[in-house]
């Protein structure tokens, strides 16, 4: 049977704020190495055999950024369904195993979230490998975790044995304990972590799901019915999906069916859940100390300090995290890693867009950072791909001015249509139809000052747009 990887790419990340944000999570952010986390959750299935090209599940907001770093790596043959909302990881599943079937196949499904960290891509490789059989033969599947000590931020499972290399049938699944539980859990040796990485046939999942959850494979089944092709996307249709309950695979099936199975995993495996999780598989220093970017640090120990776009500065602090992005700074107690959801949750119910947004904004023709507002005014740099266009457009409430700082750009204002090159500017009157574009081969910088009565996103009125966006 074709072994068909599918990977879940929408998640939120709040734990990592304020790296990590609604409309930039972690899965691509890159946090150990040169590569995203998605980037490298794909580059390490390279090897695997009778592998087929990977069907990813993400969000509609975050289409552009999975292409781009698809692009990044290499990878064009890859297929990607896209949720118009979270409706977590039961459904996802289940609309990935519909697509894997439409050519009426029966493939096994690798099910890997985006965002985990594996040390040791041999030994997954031959975990994969070991419990394929038992995945073809009808066991649903998931990869137990050899665990390295108590932690409380883990599912446990116990199962009929923990031999490495040996598929065990699944006694039961307990979630998140108590310090004092998990310790327990340890001592007995009898548990395992549930990674949330599963591998099953796409035909037995369905089944399963349907006999537990049928209101999921139905809703399911009308979205992907519904569905249109966009670019290299499948958009989910909206209404459809949006009828499937919010639930999670192992609520929806592994903790109900009677084919659960497991294979224990020791392979160096984090899923990145919090700061301290990125702290654990650092590199650091000789005081155990952490640094990423333009940091400085003086008489610290067991620190991580993460720099982004200044110099960061630390003395004498111990067992601290501090994150530094352009618009907001963390410092916490490295024993409070988990609680960082809670404060996020504080964001938006104060309705901050520190919450959700950075202050970079990517776009499918590249990104813009607002590095300037106030009263009426607005300055944003503007990076634009070489051969990308922005949608031919007008505001309501705005006037704004270019100036292009390198690169070419391709104007039309109105009826006028020319080209500005390094140092030139031009001028776009409120209410003006307008677009940009780079014709050139290298990227496209300028700078646009925004001047007017209201100056939100949302005063964008499109005419047309090459990325089907409304």
């Amino acid at each position: 049977m074709p072994l068909i990887p599918v990977v879940l790419c929408g998640g939120s990340g709040t734990r990592l704020w304020p790296l990590s944000r609604d409309a930039f999570p972690k899965q691509f952010l890159r946090l150990s190495g040169n590569d995203s986390m998605l980037q490298q959750t794909l580059q390490r299935l390279s090897g695997i055999q009778g592998l087929a090209p990977a069907l990813l599940v993400c969000n509609e907001s975050s289409r552009f950024i999975v292409a781009e770093q698809l692009r990044e790596i290499g990878l064009n043959d890859a297929r990607m369904l896209l949720e118009p909302m979270r409706r977590n990881t039961a459904p996802a599943i289940a609309t990935a195993a519909l697509q894997a079937m439409e050519k009426g196949e029966d493939p096994v499904l690798l099910v890997l979230p985006a965002d985990h960290v594996i040390l040791d891509t041999a030994a997954f490789h031959q975990a994969v490998s070991l419990a394929r059989k038992a995945a073809e033969e009808g066991s649903l599947l998931t990869f137990g975790i050899t665990p390295t000590g108590p932690e409380t931020g883990y599912g446990y499972i116990r199962a009929e044995g923990r031999e490495a290399g040996q598929v065990h049938r699944i006694i039961e699944f307990v979630e998140k304990p108590a310090l004092a539980l998990a310790e327990q859990y340890i001592a007995s040796g009898d548990y395992l972590w549930n990674s949330g990485m599963f591998l099953f046939r796409a035909s037995r999942y369905l089944e399963e799901l349907e006999r537990f959850h049928p209101a999921v494979v139905a809703a399911c089944r009308d979205a992907l019915a519904k569905a249109k092709s966009d670019l290299d996307f499948i958009r989910l249709d909206h209404d459809a999906y949006a009828a499937s309950p919010d639930i999670a695979v192992d609520y929806a099936v592994m903790e109900r069916t009677g084919h659960a199975a497991t294979i224990a995993l020791n392979a160096g495996w984090n899923d990145i859940g919090s700061w301290a999780a990125v702290f654990d598989v650092a590199e650091k220093d000789a005081s155990n100390n952490s640094a990423q970017g333009d940091v400085l640090m003086q008489d610290c120990n067991d620190c991580l300090v993460h720099g982004n776009s200044r110099l960061v500065t630390a003395i004498g602090m111990r067992n601290t995290v501090i994150v530094e992005t352009a618009d907001a700074v963390l410092v916490m107690d490295a024993d409070q890693a988990q609680h960082t959801k809670t404060l996020v949750a504080q964001l938006i119910n104060q309705q901050r867009n520190e919450a959700t947004m950075h202050r970079e904004v990517f776009r499918p023709w590249g990104s813009y950072d607002s590095i300037g507002n106030g009263d009426r005014f607005q300055v944003k740099r503007i990076t634009v791909k070489p051969g990308a266009k922005l949608s031919l457009q007008m505001h309501h409430h705005r006037a704004e001015h270019w100036i292009v700082v390198s690169g070419t750009a391709q104007i039309t204002n109105g009826d006028k249509e020319y080209l500005l090159t390094e140092n030139q500017s031009t001028y776009i009157p409120l209410g003006v139809v307008h677009s940009l574009a780079n014709p050139g081969k290298v990227p496209l910088e300028l700078i646009e000052i925004q001047s007017g009565s209201y100056l939100g996103e949302d005063d964008i009125v499109r005419f047309e747009d090459r990325y089907g966006r409304v």
